[in-house]
């Protein structure tokens, strides 16, 4: 078979092209390997089920670029999930796991409503300590913490260098932790 014909008879370019049969013909032929690309990323089937829908709505979205001359059909899709799961993965990575606020609470405060405000100053001053930042450190930090945005994503969106927006994040948040920190100290001295 020449290249054209290969070309001619891709699934991906008549998904490319809008043809509605071919998108089930995508889903019924590579439903399997999505899967099983995606099924090692969580054991909970829902996240499992969101990054397949995630990959395939990349698939569509990516169709025009398919260069049977490239690669096969199953290799670009397998591309497409391994990128997706490793984004997933990364997000996943970055979640802060809350710690309970009992801990941090001061004596007395049991009311739940004594819990909300001391959340909200400390949400009050995580913004405040943020704000302080400078310029593109504090862009890329919100972008990334406050939006959810991938290091990709950022680099993309704002033309920041991929290892400058990796740096800004790293600094930002330890600056911030420092401050946060200089802060509850001082807080402290003053209580004493």
């Amino acid at each position: 078979m020449n290249p054209r014909s290969a070309e001619d008879s891709s699934i991906l370019v008549r998904v490319a092209d809008g043809d509605p049969g071919a998108v089930k013909e995508v889903l019924s032929r590579y439903s399997a390997l999505v899967w099983s690309l995606a099924s090692g990323l969580s054991k909970d089937p829902h996240d499992v089920e969101d990054v397949v829908q995630d990959i395939f709505v990349d698939v569509w979205r990516s169709a025009k670029r398919y260069d049977p001359k490239v690669a096969s059909e199953a290799t670009f899709i397998a591309t497409i999930a391994r990128r997706r799961v490793i984004d997933r993965r990364r997000r996943a990575g970055r979640r802060v796991d809350p710690e309970p606020l009992e801990e941090e609470l001061a004596p007395g405060a049991e009311d739940a409503g004594l819990r909300q405000v001391d959340l909200n100053d400390e949400a009050a001053q995580a913004r405040e300590v943020v704000a302080q930042l400078s310029g593109d450190r504090r862009r890329v930090l919100e972008l990334s913490v406050v939006t959810g945005l991938t290091h990709r994503e950022i680099a993309a969106d704002t033309g920041i260098p991929l290892g400058t927006v990796k740096s800004h994040i790293r600094r930002g948040l330890a600056e911030v932790t420092e401050r946060l920190k200089a802060r509850r100290t001082a807080a402290e001295e003053r209580v004493r």
